[in-house]
């Protein structure tokens, strides 16, 4: 008995006052090749062991190395550690098991300095940058992007400009679509329209009009936001903790996922009118327009071959939401995935591994495969047609 108390003591307190001892998260080897302002661009190296553990099984590392790289587009608001969380559920170690070269880009926590960072800041200024250092890097011009969340809008919103022919492929997990079709959100977000579509003909008065530093969203506010969100959930984490404050295993394992979802960096004030105006009032990417504020570019000139990862439990961005892209990218070949779990849970929970991971690894590799002869190669290489006489 005194010995049972003795460790939910020991375990409750370096919970509350030495949570860094217990987090497990981060501790795949990289290295970042590029730093620009708060943004670091990452690397990581081949694997030196012969095998991975993955959901508990063995899994061997591929010495065959995929020719096309792997670039990780990340979210804003959520930190990086999500991608490699415990050392057996890592998503850069599993995809550097599977023989891709793998970069992420890790957006940095944004300061009062950032809140005129907008989202075509993001996409169309920092990713084209960022993308450029991964082919000096590599040596290779054709890419994969993998996006999850903001970074799927990232991902095929920088496609769409049109500038860049070297896409190969784009892995999306739980891409935003079209944000009135997104179950009870999208219910908000059409009456929020409705709302602000008659402020400004009262008015003439728009988001974009109010200072940007005034709609900046803390990162305690977007961390308190998503516990809102499945506050149930929320709940009942804490209340395993407290059943199993006696299993040091567990312990750790809530402090690696409390890490992630404790510390939430903030929206740039820019980003918020964006979203308010481009995203909420307009639902422009559900009409096949960027979120700028002078768009260029068209989601209807996307012809790269697409992934849509879907979470039957998401209500963050839920299936319709995202399969609406389906309608704006006509060109694009899109195969969909559906898997079981919320918004974070397909990215890096506990069964993406089984689910999602390889799933999207194969598609990958398939993708990459058909795209190592750049078909403006075989064009030029191609003997002239003849001319009729």
């Amino acid at each position: 008995m005194l010995s049972s108390l003795r460790r939910r003591y020991d375990n409750a307190r370096d919970w509350l006052r030495r949570p860094k001892d217990l987090i497990q998260a981060n501790r795949t080897p990289f290295e970042v090749i590029h730093e620009q302002d708060i943004i670091r661009l990452r690397y990581y190296p081949p694997l030196t062991s012969e095998h991975i553990t993955v959901d508990g099984h063995e899994m061997p590392v591929s010495r065959t190395r995929q020719q096309v790289p792997l670039v990780l587009v990340t979210p804003l608001a959520a930190n990086t550690l999500l991608y490699d969380l415990f050392e057996e559920r890592s998503l850069v170690r599993y995809l550097r098991a599977r023989g891709f070269e793998v970069y992420l880009i890790d957006w940095g926590r944004p300061g009062r300095r950032h809140d005129h960072w907008s989202l075509e800041h993001y996409f169309a200024e920092h990713l084209p940058v960022l993308l450029d250092k991964v082919r000096a890097h590599s040596g290779e011009r054709r890419l994969a992007l993998h996006g999850w969340s903001f970074g799927a809008l990232f991902s095929y919103a920088y496609t769409a400009l049109g500038e860049d022919p070297d896409i190969a492929a784009l892995a999306l997990v739980g891409a935003p679509g079209d944000y009135h079709a997104n179950g009870a959100l999208g219910v908000q977000y059409r009456r929020l329209s409705q709302q602000l579509r008659w402020l400004k003909r009262r008015t003439g008065r728009h988001v974009h009009q109010l200072p940007a530093p005034l709609l900046r969203s803390p990162g305690w506010v977007n961390a308190l936001s998503f516990k809102l969100i499945t506050p149930v959930s929320t709940l009942k984490g804490y209340l395993d903790l407290w059943r199993r404050l006696e299993d040091r295993d567990y312990v750790s394992s809530h402090a690696t996922n409390a890490a992630f979802l404790d510390d939430m960096y903030a929206y740039p004030g820019a980003v918020i009118q964006d979203i308010v105006r481009h995203l909420w009032t307009d639902n422009c990417v559900a009409r096949g327009r960027l979120p700028m504020r002078h768009p260029r570019g068209n989601l209807s000139a996307v012809t790269v071959p697409t992934l849509l990862v879907t979470g039957r439990q998401d209500t963050i961005v839920t299936r319709e939401c995202s399969l609406a892209l389906r309608v704006q990218m006509p060109l694009a070949p899109i195969t969909h995935h559906e898997v079981s779990g919320g918004h974070m849970g397909i990215l890096g929970g506990s069964q993406a591994p089984r689910d999602n991971w390889p799933v999207v690894a194969d598609w990958l590799i398939r993708q990459c495969r058909d795209a190592r002869v750049d078909p403006r190669i075989e064009e030029d290489a191609a003997p002239p047609a003849r001319q009729a006489s």
